[in-house]
Formats: structure tokens, sequence, C-alpha cells
């Protein structure tokens, strides 16, 4: 059966690739290019720039994602766990890569592949150092993350004599930067909350400085913050959902990296009466016409996408969920729209945008993104 699979595998893949009836994430290659450039005005020349890849780049795809930034000119790519920059690092990825959320388990696999742990603990730091003295290790670049009001992961004040006692004891480790979160940057009325993050940033960075004797990078500022409070952007940044096209500024319009689409399966001509989907919650009218495609709530469209609380665009047309969203499909009411079997159906980008579901949602558009499951084909359009 192995020998079947391996034989027939990737046969069927390209297949499935080449198919009408699936679905893909086509990635925007000048959209993306467009938003970096947009982010890198707001900068000085010399602030580098870090972009988020980690959640399979917000889904994206990160490999492919990775690498457009790679050739686009980031400093820095950022990863949640260790497998993710594996992932990255197999696949040929060579920029420096920050692990966010290390752990104590990956230690070995994140040293043989040269990527940096984010330290934000003294256990974690006593327990990397261990593993460093047993491989006769110095210097190793780590970067330490500063809780200023996240309260999630990071040193508290309280704890930044001791982590300057340690540092100073321990050459296995060399720290590459100091970092910290804003919770709300991209909210004018708690303005006031951010400016104490600044503030708490500076002076617990700067007792580290003075404790060790040399001055790391430092970075706090993510895509908000990056847009609104430039004067804050140090040594780096850290660019996550404002690549992928989303800004904090009302009015600010940025480029639409990626757009989920699909094919319409089949096109049904329905009588008055008649029930569509699980549940019998789609109900037809005189000459309802409904159109089915190969998408559902396993490829991240929402179960509260159906029942007409969302339209996606079918030939310059919206066209209506009808019925419950399906695990591997939905229905779209086409009554009068001129449709066919094969056409092209928008989920999400342009038209509708994805923060137009992810309010119908009440949720972020990182929610959505960053469901869109891996058995969505990426696409990149250069």
């Amino acid at each position: 059966m192995s020998a079947v699979i391996a034989k027939f595998a990737p046969q069927l893949t390209e297949r499935m690739m080449r198919e009408d009836d699936f679905s893909r994430l086509e990635l925007d290659l000048r959209g993306c290019v467009s938003n970096y450039r947009h982010f890198r005005s707001l900068l000085e020349p010399s602030t580098k720039l870090l972009v988020l890849v980690k959640a399979n780049a917000y889904g994206h795809g990160a490999v492919e994602f990775a690498a457009m930034m790679q050739r686009a000119g980031a400093d820095y790519l950022a990863v949640a766990y260790p497998v993710e920059g594996l992932e990255l690092r197999q696949n040929g990825i060579s920029l420096p890569i920050i692990v966010l959320t290390a752990g104590t388990d990956f230690y070995p696999e994140i040293v043989q592949t040269r990527m940096e742990p984010s330290i934000p603990n003294l256990e974690s730091l006593d327990a990397f150092c261990t593993y460093l003295c047993s491989q006769g290790l110095r210097d190793y670049p780590i970067h330490i993350k500063l809780d200023t009001g996240m309260h999630r992961l990071g040193f508290m004040t309280s704890e930044i004599p001791a982590l300057v006692e340690y540092l100073n004891a321990h050459p296995e480790v060399k720290v590459k930067s100091m970092f910290s979160h804003l919770c709300v940057a991209e909210d004018p009325e708690q303005d006031a909350f951010t400016a104490a993050q600044f503030d708490l940033f500076e002076r617990n960075s700067q007792t580290i400085i003075d404790g060790i004797g040399y001055r790391p990078m430092r970075h706090i500022l993510n895509s908000a913050g990056i847009e609104r409070f430039p004067e804050h952007q140090y040594d780096m940044v850290r660019l996550g959902i404002g690549i992928y096209g989303i800004s904090a500024l009302p009015g600010v319009q940025l480029a639409p990296v990626a757009s989920l689409k699909c094919k319409v399966l089949q096109i049904k001509h329905l009588r008055p009466g008649d029930t569509v989907g699980y549940g019998r919650w789609g109900k037809a009218g005189a000459g309802t016409v409904i159109a089915t495609i190969p998408v559902g709530y396993a490829d991240g469209i929402d179960r509260h996408l159906g029942r007409g609380n969302a339209s996606f665009s079918v030939n310059g047309h919206r066209a209506p969920t009808i019925g419950n969203i399906c695990m591997d499909m939905c229905m779209l009411d086409v009554t009068g729209i001129d449709v066919k079997v094969g056409d092209t159906v928008t989920v999400f980008g342009a038209d509708p945008t994805v923060t137009e579901l992810a309010d119908i949602l009440g949720t972020i558009p990182y929610e959505i993104l960053a469901s869109i499951p891996r058995r969505i084909e990426r696409i990149v359009l250069r």
C-alpha cells in the first residue's frame, strides 16, 4: 500500500492543482510587495524589519510567504513554535528566525538549525543554558521577552535584577534583542495604556543594557504600532497582519494579498418549497437557482456565514449563502445570475474582503485567515 501511495500521491496532488473543481488561496506577490514597501516607508533606513509567519503565515502558506519575504528584503522572520521554523529551514529559508514560543523540549533542533529562541523566564533561560553548556557552545543568540502589560509571557519588572545576574554569569548566551508586545496599539481610546507600555519597556530594557554592558536590539512595535507610533521603532519592528493587507488606520487601503477562490461544482433549479442543506434551513422560492461550491467549515468557512449571512462574488455579482455551511461544501443562491459549472467564486479577496466577513462574524481578520487549512492549495501570483 505504501508503494502505491508513494507512486500516486504526487500525481494526484498535481492533478488536483490543475482541476477546476478544487479550491485555492491565491497569494498576490505584487500586493505583498506593495504592503511591504508601505510599512518600510514609515521606518528609518536603519530600522530592521521582522515579518511574522507563524500559524502558517496567518493561513497564507508559511513556506510560500517566507520565500516572498526573503526576496523582498526582510531582516528577520518569526514563528510561534519550533516545528514551524523547522519547516522553513527544510524548504530553504535562510533568514534568521525567532521562535516566539520555544518551550524547553526542542532546544537541540533549534540550535542545529540556527534558530533563535525567545526567552520569557528564568526557567527557560536556565534550561537553554544547560543544553548549550552540554554542547560546549557560547554566545548563542537569544531574544529576551519583557512583559509590559500583556501579562501573557515575559519577564516582569521585579525579575529584571535576577535576569541580569544570570546573564552575566552565563557566557553560553548573548542577548540579540529585547522585545515586548503591545496590547491595544490599534485603539486610540487606550493610548494612555500604550504609552505606559512604551515607558516601562524603555526603563526595563535600559536597566538590562546597563547591567550586561552591551546594547542588544530592541523592538516593541507591531503592525498597528508601526502605523501609529513610528517614533518608538527602536532598532527593529515586527510586521504581522499589516503585511497581509490589514491596516489599523481608517481610510488606509492596503493591498489584499490572499484571495480564496473556488469553482462552481453544480447548478440546481429548485421548486418552490424545496429545502437546502442540513437541517433544511435553506428555503426555495419561485425560480430559485443554487450553486454548490467546494468549500465548507473544514476550509475555514465559519458556519455562521451560512443561511444568507454572507455573500460571495460570482461573475461580478454577490450571491448569498443558502442553508447551512457543510464540512466541505456550501450552497449559494445564484437566482438571476448568469452562472455555469466551472465558473469562479471569490469567497474573499478584493470583493468581498476578509474584513467584511470578519465583521459579519464579530471577529478579526486574523481568525479567518489563520483558519484556512493546508488542504487549500496556495498559489503565488507573480
